[in-house]
């Protein structure tokens, strides 16, 4: 196989799956990692994909993938991770979840609880809670997003704010390498915010694609959570930031 066609190959799977990782791709061509990485580089450097940490995948910083591909996209990765942060959550426990793919797994792993009072402005992770009936489900009021199920706007993050609830289940688009938790619509972000703001514990959850991705709307810091759940380790300037600020590192 010729370069050019394993690169094709290389654009064929990111365009299908949204994100490969160099594993993936070093398992599937049967190469050495230094050479999908020098295949990697060369398509972003003529913009066909966008580089990140462990991998690349294509994207734009103002559009998020299709919901339904981030659901399957590195799936394992964020059962692993769901398993490990539910460890934290007691029986009894009051909690906000906000939106994603990532917290929706998290809502899954909870299902073994009992007594939880859960406040979430998003639709499929109540559905999931909602099935049990020790737990208690208040649904956030505001705008319906049709693409994923997430609730947004000002009426939800007004509602949020009249809680103070004990942990505060955060997932995100995007840790650039200055330690921003990034996402795409501002709307969310405002009640994300209002989330961190609100909850005793901040428990932010991230698979590895994460680290590096671009995402055009800031929501705050990887320093304001107190714990951190991912399943590779963090670039060191992350890294850094963590042990600065005594956010606990939890890899998986």
């Amino acid at each position: 196989m010729t370069q050019q066609q394993r690169q094709a190959l290389i654009l064929e799977k990111i365009h299908q799956s949204g994100f490969v990782t160099i594993d993936e791709l070093v398992d599937h061509f049967k190469v050495t990692p230094q050479t999908i990485r020098r295949d990697l580089n060369q398509l972003a450097k003529v913009q066909k994909i966008s580089r990140h940490h462990g991998g690349a995948g294509i994207e734009s910083s103002t559009v998020n993938t299709d919901y339904q591909t981030r659901k399957i996209m590195d799936l394992q990765a964020k059962e692993k991770i769901a398993a490990e942060l539910v460890r934290m959550i007691p029986n009894g426990a009051s909690l906000f979840i906000n939106i994603g793919t990532t917290t929706e797994t998290i809502a899954r792993a909870l299902l073994e609880h009992q007594g939880l009072q859960i406040v979430t402005n998003n639709l499929n992770v109540a559905s999931i809670l909602g099935a049990k009936e020790d737990f208690s489900v208040v649904i956030a009021g505001g705008e319906v997003r049709h693409r994923d199920g997430g609730v947004i706007g000002e009426t939800t993050e007004e509602f949020i704010k009249k809680f103070r609830m004990d942990f505060g289940i955060i997932g995100i688009s995007g840790i650039d390498l200055q330690g921003s938790l990034l996402d795409f619509d501002y709307r969310e972000v405002r009640v994300a915010q209002a989330i961190i703001a609100n909850s005793r514990q901040v428990l932010l959850a991230a698979d590895h694609t994460k680290f590096g991705r671009n995402a055009m709307v800031r929501l705050g810091n990887i320093n304001q959570a107190n714990h951190f759940f991912t399943d590779a380790t963090p670039p060191s300037e992350i890294q850094q930031i963590l042990l600065e600020h005594n956010v606990n590192l939890h890899l998986v």
